[in-house]
């Protein structure tokens, strides 16, 4: 009875979770960010440090930290990966020259030791861009099988039109409510 009780409280509460949002410069991560925030696109710069917005999805409070992706702000990521729950990861799924590169990135984040209890979520962006990369291509790319450790989720999607963006929140929420 009382693990009942706990699960119901879980899934009514307005639990917490911290997220941080990365990946390469022009990637889509404010855009992103804001579009969950207030469904709409907002005009971004290129983010120099980091943005915070609190985000509430079925009753739950996510604390996103959206995080500058130029190659300069990359190497201090690691200070904002304490107590992180979930990882979003956006790629833009056009710019197949630097792929490799968000791999390397990705890889090196989820071997970091605060990271190790985090889930990933990919945000396959840009998919509106004509020969973008699908998300088999961009997993294939990425070697997403090799990842063993953390729970992860391809979400194709596009920033602008908000198209995939509340399915991938789907999938936390799923991650959450399924104990991860």
């Amino acid at each position: 009875m009382g693990l009942l009780m706990t699960k119901l409280w879980q899934y009514f509460s307005n639990s917490e979770y911290k997220v941080i949002v990365v990946g390469l410069d022009n990637a889509g991560k404010t855009t992103i960010l804001y579009h969950l925030l207030m469904d709409e696109v907002v005009h971004t710069s290129p983010t120099i440090g980091s943005n915070v917005e609190e985000i509430t999805w079925r009753n739950i409070k996510f604390i996103m930290w959206d995080i500058g992706g130029q190659d300069s702000l990359r190497q201090s990521w690691a200070t904002y990966y304490s107590n992180t729950n979930f990882v979003f990861m956006v790629i833009d799924s056009s710019d197949r020259e630097r792929l490799s590169v968000a791999k390397d990135e990705l890889y090196k984040m989820l071997n970091h030791e605060d990271l190790r209890k985090s889930s990933l979520l990919i945000y396959a962006n840009k998919q509106d861009v004509k020969d973008c990369l699908t998300t088999t291509q961009i997993s294939q790319t990425l070697n997403l099988k090799s990842i063993k450790d953390h729970a992860y989720h391809i979400q194709p999607c596009c920033a602008l039109s908000g198209e995939g963006l509340h399915q991938g929140l789907e999938w936390v929420t799923s991650q959450i409510r399924g104990g991860r």
